[in-house]
C-alpha cells in the first residue's frame, strides 16, 4: 500500500552545499548553540571529521543521556540487523506468533495481520500509547498487554499513528526472538562494534526494556551511530546495519498527523531539492541529522526534564539550518 499524502508540506527544507571551505568560522555556529534554549551538547561531523564540538550545559560528551524517543531509531536498526541474521524473517513477518501467550483476549483481532514492517513504520493500525494515553500506559501493569490490547483505528498498513508502543512492542518481539534483552543486543551487535557502551535503561514491569524512549546514549555515542547509519551500515570496513534495509528506512512510509513530517522506518524524512536528510528525533532536543550528500552528521542533545516548550524542535531545526549549514558555506 503507498503511503497516504500528508497535510502538510515537510518541515525541513534545504540548500545543497557546496565544496567545504579551508577557514570555518565555528564561533558565530557556538554562541547560537550556546543560545539554543536547554541545548546541552552538538558535535558536527563531515565525511567523518569532526569539525567542531561542544558540551555547553550538562553532562560531557561522553557521558550516557537520555536519548528519549530517538530509542526509536536505534531499536529500528536493531530489527534490521536481527533480519540479515536470521534472527526475524523479514519485513513481512507476522509479530503475534513471536509474543504467544502475551497477547490479551480482548486484543482486535487484526493484531495477527500486524507486521515487523508495519511497527517499524508506525503503521500498525493500533491506537496509539503516545500523547494523551502515555501516562495511563506506563502507569499500567503490563505495558506489552496494554499496548497489544488497544482498538484499532486503522488497517494494519494504513496511516502512520504514531505510538511508542508499536515501539515496544517491536523491542518485545526482538527480546523474544533473539532470546536476549534489548539492551544486550543494542551492546552486541551495534554499540559494542562501535567502540561505545549502552548501559542498563528503564525496564517494564515483567523486565522488557523500554522499547521506544529513554536508552542513554553519549553524544560521542550517536556520532559514531549516525556516522555508520550515514556510511551505508559500515563501520572501519564491517557491515553493521544492512544497507538495503538503511534504503528501505528512508523511503518515507506515511506522515505525521501533527507535524506534517515524512517518516520511514525509525528515521524522519525531509528533502534537499530531491536530497534525502534523515533524523532521530527525541522528546525535548534529542537529535541525529545526517545529510548523506555532502557527508554531514550533526548530533545534538537536550535537557529532556524542562517542561516542554512548543515547537522546541523547531529550534533544533533552525540551529542546523539557519547556522551549522550557513557556517559550512551553504548559500
Amino acid at each position: 500500500m503507498p503511503p497516504r499524502p500528508g497535510r502538510r508540506a515537510a518541515l525541513l527544507s534545504f540548500l545543497p552545499l557546496p565544496a567545504l571551505a579551508q577557514d570555518i568560522d565555528t564561533d558565530p555556529v557556538l554562541r547560537a548553540a550556546a543560545a539554543t534554549a536547554d541545548l546541552r551538547s552538538l558535535i558536527v561531523a563531515r565525511q567523518g571529521e569532526v569539525l567542531f564540538s561542544r558540551a555547553f550545559r550538562g553532562p560531557g560528551l561522553d557521558a550516557p543521556v537520555n536519548i528519549k524517543s530517538a530509542s526509536k531509531t536505534v531499536v529500528a536498526m536493531l530489527a534490521g540487523i536481527a533480519i540479515a541474521r536470521g534472527v526475524l524473517d523479514g519485513l513481512d513477518q507476522p509479530v503475534a506468533p513471536l509474543l504467544a501467550g502475551r497477547i490479551p483476549p480482548e486484543a482486535d483481532p487484526r493484531l495477527r495481520e500486524v507486521t515487523v514492517g508495519h511497527l517499524l513504520a508506525m503503521r500498525a493500525g493500533l491506537e496509539s500509547t503516545s500523547g494523551r494515553n502515555y501516562g495511563a500506559w506506563v502507569a499500567s501493569r503490563d505495558w506489552l498487554r496494554f499496548a497489544l490490547s488497544r482498538p484499532m483505528v486503522d488497517e494494519p498498513g494504513g496511516a502512520m499513528i504514531y505510538s511508542t508502543g508499536s515501539t515496544h512492542v517491536l523491542g518485545a518481539a526482538l527480546a523474544r526472538a533473539s532470546r536476549r534483552s534489548l539492551r544486550d543486543l543494542a551492546q552486541d551487535w551495534l554499540f559494542g562494534p562501535l567502540g561505545h557502551a549502552v548501559p542498563d535503561w528503564t525496564r517494564d514491569p515483567q523486565g522488557l526494556h523500554f522499547g521506544g524512549n529513554e536508552m542513554a546514549l553519549s553524544p560521542r555515542a550517536l556520532l559514531a551511530f549516525g556516522e555508520c547509519c550515514r556510511n551505508g551500515g559500515v563501520h572501519h570496513g564491517r557491515q553493521l546495519i544492512p544497507a538495503a534495509f538503511l534504503r528501505t528506512a528512508w523511503v518515507p512510509q506515511g506522515r505525521s498527523s501533527f507535524s506534517g513530517q515524512a517518516y520511514g522506518m525509525g528515521w524522519w524524512i525531509a528533502e534537499a531539492r530531491g536530497q534525502p536528510v534523515v533524523f532521530a528525533w527525541g522528546y525535548g532536543g534529542q537529535m541525529v541529522y545526517l545529510l548523506p550528500g555532502p557527508g554531514l552528521t550533526v548530533v545534538m542533545t537536550s535537557n529532556p526534564d524542562v517542561p516542554r516548550v512548543p515547537g522546541q524542535v523547531f529550534t533544533r531545526h533552525a540551529l542546523l539550518v539557519e547556522g551549522i549549514l550557513p557556517a559550512l558555506g551553504a548559500s
